[in-house]
């Protein structure tokens, strides 16, 4: 085997493919003619709360261009490792290249070190990646992930959130990101409950991405009729754990009935 494949001489595999194939890489440092962000689908709304012993991420299925939906059933929650994921909101297209791509990351970095990048290091990892899509950001391809991992030092989940010259901001209970995160924002500061069981805050992101889709255009609601429903993932200390549509289901259908008496869910006492 050739030699530069075995001794690569950085546990970044970024590094590595910008040093030898950096036309693979899914940022690039030219510029573009004419901004074309709004030709391309964006993806949003995805949610990430804290639980007891760990922590959940949440996301709609919808991508749009404009006012027009062009994906009904788009992923944009991704295992990233046995205790992280990572969720995407922007440009669709760059931001499922950065996650496979960060996904390849981790996994040779613990190749070539023989362990697992810290939980800080994974987010720090990430962060290089954003900044160095910074020149295409500004061209309008912008994305703007959201990373969640259960810490095994903390025995706590653990959120951080980025921005397009990259971060990271670790963010403390709750956090969302996407054109709908203002109103899942308002929803979760009602509902939020620290220290809820995992079940309970699958729950409370169900509610709060149906809080979203009332009054965001872009983010999609719970699709009945097609059997299309938000991505739920659970992290704790037995691993990351994809929700099946079923159990995914059964949520949304008991938040559906409860709604039917109270169209816009549930209150938090003020007292």
């Amino acid at each position: 085997m050739n030699n530069l494949f075995t001794n690569t001489g950085s546990s970044s595999f970024t590094e590595f493919l910008g040093m030898h194939a950096s036309d693979l890489l899914p940022f690039r440092t030219e510029r573009l003619a004419v901004p074309v962000s709004d030709q391309i689908p964006h993806a949003t709304t995805i949610i990430a709360v804290t639980c007891a012993g760990g922590v959940v991420m949440a996301g709609d299925r919808r991508a749009t261009s404009g006012n027009m939906i062009l994906q009904r059933d788009i992923e944009k929650v991704f295992r990233t490792d046995d205790y992280s994921c990572l969720g995407i909101a922007g440009t669709a297209s760059t931001g499922i290249e950065m996650a496979r791509l960060y996904q390849v990351e981790l996994e040779h970095y613990e190749k070539m070190e023989g362990r697992s990048l810290s939980t800080d290091g994974k987010a720090n990892r990430l962060a290089t990646m954003i900044k160095g899509n910074l020149p295409m950001a500004m061209q309008g391809l912008a994305v703007v992930p959201i990373f969640a991992a259960y810490d095994p030092n903390l025995d706590a989940g653990r959120i951080f959130g980025y921005d397009v010259g990259g971060g990271p901001y670790e963010q403390q209970q709750y956090h969302s990101i996407g054109s709908g995160s203002i109103f899942a924002k308002g929803s979760l500061k009602k509902l939020y409950r620290e220290n809820s069981s995992p079940e309970d805050a699958v729950l409370t992101c169900v509610q709060a991405l149906y809080d979203a889709a009332d009054d965001d255009s872009a983010t999609g609601g719970p699709d009945v009729t097609r059997k299309i429903w938000p991505v739920a993932a659970v992290i704790t200390a037995e691993g990351y754990r994809r929700l099946g549509d079923d159990e995914v289901a059964g949520y949304v259908h008991a938040m559906l009935e409860a709604r039917m008496a109270n169209p816009d869910g549930p209150t938090a006492p003020l007292r």
